[in-house]
């Protein structure tokens, strides 16, 4: 069997550092996640296999396993007195898919690694986390919100409580494993695990539940209110603890995760903690200086523009910008002054403007002159 390429399958050389492995992670997983791709199962296969390759190379200990044999699996476990001065490396492959139960190099080869204490039946396990995209309005990422979100999740069963048997039916503990749903083979010195033949690893024999089918969970609709908070900005990832998809025997319920969208605005646009926004003025406001009103995210309000004020200059509003997600200061906002020329179509007025340019000679390209003398 063909193992997987966790580092082609995110793109990165097998070199790469964490915040490049990261950085691969979060644009493969919104290009390929179901709910931009509706319809696609192309792209829910390819999300669970970035997922599953991002959580290999995201976790140091996971990753140094995957380096070494070429593959990860969460029954690789070290065991006790492997390590630094605790003499050879002890690992537990119990469990792990090598090809096959029958395969002869699977069974070597996980028996070489597996010493040292019996196999651990499969106890509870937190349920899979989610993702959920949700997209606001600019003001509503500036002021924050509490919204409603419907959430397509798979819980614990009520029945069998995740067990996936129905203990009505004669289910009991399997008596050729005791429970584990695994069996323990020996080969001279080396002994190795592979999933009961008996129960088929479920350490238990007997019915399935009907309700659930056997898989512990069962499809779910709920309805979460959550409350945003304000700052937060495009590419933000927020956790709902406990509104994942219910655990397996017993174990808690996975996390959902909220990532942000927000639509731009018409009049704002943000550069970090700052809100940037464009006025126009007339001529005669920018030569005399005036006070004039403009919008910010909380209103209206009073912007002084001094005397001889240019086409582009910058003005700042203290304390208007967006709020800060890190409890700092809150960002300011950038008022970039636009001089609107009027267009001139009486002589009463030509005449002034000539009166102007008279009394106050100037020539705004001299500089220009001056520069290209020197070449």
């Amino acid at each position: 069997m063909a193992r997987e390429d966790y580092y082609a399958v995110l793109g990165v050389p097998r070199d790469a550092k964490d915040k490049d492995i990261k950085k691969a992670y979060r644009r493969l997983a919104r290009k390929n996640h179901p709910d931009v791709n509706p319809g696609d199962k192309g792209a829910e296969e390819r999300f669970k296999r970035v997922q599953e390759a991002y959580d290999v190379l995201s976790d140091a200990k996971k990753r140094a396993i995957y380096d070494q044999y070429g593959f990860y699996s969460e029954n690789m476990r070290e065991q006790p007195g492997g390590g630094a001065g605790g003499g050879t490396h002890a690992w537990d492959f119990s469990g792990a898919d090598f090809g096959g139960a029958e395969s002869s190099f699977g069974d070597i080869f996980a028996d070489f690694f597996a010493r040292g204490g019996d196999s651990r039946s499969s106890g509870p396990r937190k349920g899979e986390d989610l993702e959920h995209h949700l997209n606001i309005s600019f003001m509503e990422s500036i002021h924050g919100l509490s919204t409603r979100l419907t959430v397509n999740r798979r819980e614990t069963c009520g029945v069998c409580q995740g067990a996936g048997v129905d203990s009505t039916r004669g289910s009991q503990t399997c008596p050729s494993c005791r429970g584990t749903g695994k069996e323990l083979k020996a080969r001279g010195v080396m002994r190795f695990s592979t999933p009961c033949r008996v129960c088929g690893g479920s350490g238990r024999v007997g019915g399935a539940c009907s309700f659930c089918g056997g898989t512990g969970l069962v499809p779910s609709q709920e309805t979460v209110t959550v409350r945003i908070p304000p700052g937060v900005d495009s590419g933000f990832r927020m956790r709902v603890p406990r509104k994942g998809n219910g655990g397996i025997m017993g174990g808690p319920p996975g996390d959902l995760y909220l990532i942000i969208s927000v639509r731009p605005h018409e009049l704002f646009r943000r550069e970090g903690n700052d809100i940037v926004c464009t006025v126009p003025i007339t001529v005669t406001e920018a030569a005399l200086g005036t006070k004039i009103e403009v919008p910010t995210t909380d209103g209206k309000t009073l912007l002084r523009i001094p005397p001889g004020t240019q086409s582009g200059q910058k003005l700042r509003l203290r304390g208007k910008g967006a709020p800060s997600l890190r409890g700092e200061v809150r960002g300011n906002q950038i008022v970039e002054v636009r001089v609107v020329v009027p267009r001139v179509a009486d002589e009463r007025s030509k005449e002034i403007l000539r009166e102007l340019a008279r009394l106050n000679p100037e020539n705004p390209r001299a500089g220009m002159a001056s520069a290209a003398g020197d070449l």
